[in-house]
């Protein structure tokens, strides 16, 4: 009988065990998904350029590679419309990827760029030269600018910091996805930043930025294991400034435009003609920045020059059919 006894006791607390694991069991959280592997890079960070010095507008920059790269001045963006087009160290231009351009540092280089007004720190890879203005320190694509939050039309006041991260986080924006955002900036150190941002000549944040101007990369052979790109583009003489008009112009028959970009949005096309002396048409849905109408391509020569003068490379000289 104590045996009998012993048996059910036995039993009931094998019993009694199973139950307590299938409830363990049941109540455990599902193990993490593994992350989905990235697709195959768009882009690749070999070989590294940094290249000779170049003129742009009358201006000379001489490209670098220091490690301690830390500075603070204003930012812009640009988009649509450079869309497709080659960036300096021949990638194509994707607005939507979170990359920038900046007149020395090598290419492609990361940084972590905040926006000294919110602490917000973002992970940018840069694949461009410009912007070449001396009131800017750097050229956001539009999906860097979005991440940040600063896609308004003034220049926002940043920090630019070089940075070596992760695999994984290059991988990403290689591959044209965001890198998550850095811990925002604690407001100790954002006084100081902005303290330094005080003695940095530059334009007040309220000032309208401009499109980016294309660069055109022209790969030169290198003894090292980095491969150089160099940009020369003197700056020739300043023709007389066309007249201004930031309204939409009949085409004239017959005759020819430069044009120097092509923008959705209003404003910030008539802020560039305003600028740099050109007008702004609307063609549908957008609109383009142009020199002229000139009376025949030879004349139109001289809309190429204006161009050049301002830092605008690789334009177009076209019918003046404001298609």
């Amino acid at each position: 009988m104590r045996s009998s006894n012993r048996n059910w006791l036995a039993l009931g607390g094998a019993a009694s065990l199973l139950a307590s694991c299938g409830s363990e069991q049941a109540v455990a959280p599902p193990a993490p998904r593994p992350a989905p592997p990235l697709t195959a890079p768009a882009v690749a960070d070999e070989p590294v350029k940094i290249g000779e010095p170049y003129s742009v507008g009358g201006k000379t920059y001489v490209p670098a590679d220091p490690v301690n790269y830390d500075e603070v001045g204003y930012a812009s963006w640009y988009g649509e419309e450079a869309t497709g087009k080659p960036t300096a160290n021949g990638e194509d231009f994707v607005p939507s990827a979170i990359s920038g351009a900046h007149k020395t540092l090598p290419l492609p280089s990361y940084v972590e760029v905040t926006a000294l007004g919110s602490g917000r720190t973002i992970l940018v890879r840069l694949n461009d030269r410009g912007p070449f203005s001396d009131d800017k320190l750097i050229d956001l694509s539009r999906g860097a600018a979005e991440q940040m939050g600063i896609t308004g039309d003034g220049a926002a006041a940043v920090r630019v910091r070089r940075v070596n991260p992760p695999e994984q986080e290059k991988a990403l924006l290689r591959a044209h996805h965001r890198a998550p955002e850095r811990i925002e900036t604690p407001q100790p150190l954002l006084k100081v930043l902005r303290g330094r941002l005080a003695q940095v000549p530059a334009s007040p944040p309220a000032q309208v930025q401009t499109a980016r101007p294309v660069v055109q990369a022209i790969p030169v052979a290198s003894s090292s294991s980095r491969a150089g790109a160099s940009f020369d583009t003197p700056a020739p003489p300043v023709p007389k400034p066309v007249p201004k008009a930031s309204t939409p112009a009949k085409p004239v028959s017959g005759s020819y435009v430069v044009q120097v970009a092509a923008l959705s949005s209003q404003s910030r096309a008539e802020a560039l003609a305003r600028q740099i002396g050109a007008r702004a048409v609307a063609a549908g849905s957008v609109w383009r920045v142009r020199y002229g109408p000139y009376p025949s391509q030879e004349a139109a020569q001289a809309g190429v020059k204006a161009a050049a003068a301002k830092g605008f490379a690789n334009v177009r000289v076209m019918a003046n059919d404001a298609r």
